[in-house]
């Protein structure tokens, strides 16, 4: 299994007790909104926002809830978010892309500084470790009933980097300019991923001792509890014996 293949595994069995205090649903509520105000309430004709709906059926949102966000943000009295990244170093020196959705950039600015200081982090200027990332697009599939050798032809036909495949899912990669191409294919054949989005993807990875590892994972963790932060991306290596000590 990959390095971004356990990533994902802990990230899901994370994201299951996040759901349970609300904080998944409130991420993909405000890009809901976000994705509404920009492009228009009708998913037919706004990609962005078709995106976020299929990710909060993955998610198991109401449709109750996915309609009264997408009123909410094409009302008058609708709230406006502002999009905002910052980019500095953890411990140890793992770099950290932090993409944020906030409707008070002061109260952002002075929360993400807050946890660097924290956790003895340093915050950069913007622009200065974008080039430790590419954006890729990532779709996570339940491996249930699914024949992974057709669906690996498919796939790979639609531009799909890389295929892992687990007990429980399939994680698909592909370039950021084929993210619509195998969206569609997996439309085509009637799979609704449980997330699908352009993340950020180290293109090289530092290794730690695991010890110092839980201290990063940390303050990611910390970074990530934080309602106006939508996405934590990093470059720390999921070793098999950090893997493990996570379980």
């Amino acid at each position: 299994m990959s390095g971004h293949s356990k990533w994902s595994t802990i990230k899901r069995k994370k994201g299951a007790a996040d759901a349970r205090r609300g904080k998944i649903f409130t991420k993909i509520i405000k890009e809901i909104i976000i994705a509404a105000r920009e492009g228009g309430g009708d998913a037919d004709s706004n990609a962005r926002l078709r995106l976020a709906i299929q990710n909060a059926k993955g998610a198991n949102m109401p449709k109750d809830n996915i309609e009264r966000a997408i009123k909410k943000a094409v009302g008058a009295d609708a709230e406006s978010y502002v999009e905002t990244t910052f980019e500095g170093y953890a411990p140890n020196g793992i770099a950290v892309f932090v993409e944020c959705l906030t409707d008070n950039n002061n109260r952002t600015v002075a929360s993400v500084r807050s946890a660097f200081n924290k956790y003895g982090g340093n915050l950069g200027t913007n622009g200065s470790l974008s080039y430790l990332f590419d954006r890729k697009g990532i779709f996570t599939i339940n491996n249930e009933g699914l024949s992974t050798e057709d669906l690996e032809l498919e796939m790979i036909d639609a531009g799909a980097e890389d295929i892992e495949i687990d007990e429980d899912t399939i994680t698909i990669t592909c370039l950021r300019e084929d993210f619509g191409n195998v969206s569609r294919k997996l439309g085509e054949l009637g799979i609704e991923p449980e997330e699908s989005r352009l993340q950020r993807i180290p293109n090289d990875t530092k290794k730690l001792d695991v010890e110092s590892a839980k201290k990063v994972l940390k303050f990611i963790e910390a970074l990530e509890d934080d309602d106006d932060i939508q996405n934590v991306y990093h470059n720390l290596e999921m070793t098999d014996e950090l893997a493990e000590a996570l379980e």
